[in-house]
């Protein structure tokens, strides 16, 4: 008998959540080794309010139930969103200047 008794069926939901989980971890870590410190947060949340409309229209796409008692692309589109405020606010208005400003510079010289 298992250590862990009875694990329960799979519907496919882990795979979901790897993928995911490395749809956000790797952009991330881009993120945090190329930028400056100043500027992380405002990217993260630039990040999350992406991959959170990603998810959300992916939801809608496949016409994803809204009210069930598992986890659904809705739930997650959610807390990407929740957590992309988050960053939001621990930043502050002028590192997200900077950000732009860094961006657009590094576009105007291509």
């Amino acid at each position: 008998m298992s250590p862990f008794g009875r694990m329960p069926e799979s519907d496919g939901s882990l795979g979901i959540l790897a993928i995911l989980s490395v749809l956000v971890v790797i952009p991330a870590a881009l993120i945090v080794n190329v930028l400056e410190a100043d500027l992380v947060l405002p990217a993260l949340s630039v990040l999350l309010f992406s991959l959170a409309a990603i998810a959300a229209a992916v939801a809608g796409l496949i016409k994803a139930e809204k009210h069930v008692q598992h986890v659904t692309l809705w739930d997650i589109a959610g807390g990407l969103a929740i957590t992309g405020c988050a960053a939001t606010v621990f930043g502050e208005p002028d590192q997200a200047v900077q950000l732009f400003e860094h961006l657009f510079e590094r576009s105007e010289k291509r």
